[in-house]
């Protein structure tokens, strides 16, 4: 609200200053350039994350890891099945208070079509040292396309904080050479 009204009735009829005019147009611009600059980062910027997500139950989703672990499953790491699922197959990760279950194994430069879903609370899904990082929730089916191009072992880090337990949650990803 004005402290005084404006002298003349019809203000929209008033000439707009210069500076303001070069504001408008510098700010109409460099919203422009921030538009075009996501939609280059997001193509070739390697950042975003091009998933699908469906809706599920935990009980649903659990079993569609189960059944997973019991087809795939190559040994045990400290009590957690490590699955070796096949090439081009679907990998289940599954987020529960406080781990990620199960351990993977995988096969360089192969692509696998990862799901993610959490039975309890919302969890940040951080593959390291990829820049992969999505939010992980309840009733929620996450799924993307992974292609490994280093053998090694990867780190699952949960980075939403899921209450005391938090830093503990850590899963595995084996990346191993055919």
């Amino acid at each position: 609200m004005a402290i005084a009204p404006p002298a003349d009735r019809m203000w929209w009829r008033t000439p707009v200053a210069r500076p303001e005019i070069i504001w408008i147009v510098v700010s109409f611009l460099w919203g422009l350039v921030m538009f075009f600059t996501m939609i280059y980062w997001h193509a070739y910027g390697k950042q975003n994350l091009s998933n699908e997500t469906y809706r599920t139950t935990p009980m649903k989703y659990s079993a569609k890891v189960d059944e997973m672990v019991g087809k795939f499953q190559v040994r045990d790491d400290n009590g957690i099945p490590v699955v070796r699922p096949p090439a081009g197959g679907d990998v289940y990760m599954l987020a529960r208070t406080w781990m990620w279950y199960p351990h993977i194994e995988l096969v360089k430069g192969q692509s696998y079509k990862f799901h993610f879903s959490s039975l309890d609370l919302q969890h940040g899904f951080s593959l390291q040292p990829v820049n992969v990082n999505l939010q992980v929730h309840p009733g929620y089916e996450h799924v993307l396309t992974f292609t490994p191009d280093e053998s090694g072992e990867y780190s699952v880090v949960c980075n939403e904080f899921c209450g005391l337990g938090h830093h503990l949650m850590l899963g595995k990803i084996y990346v191993v050479e055919k």
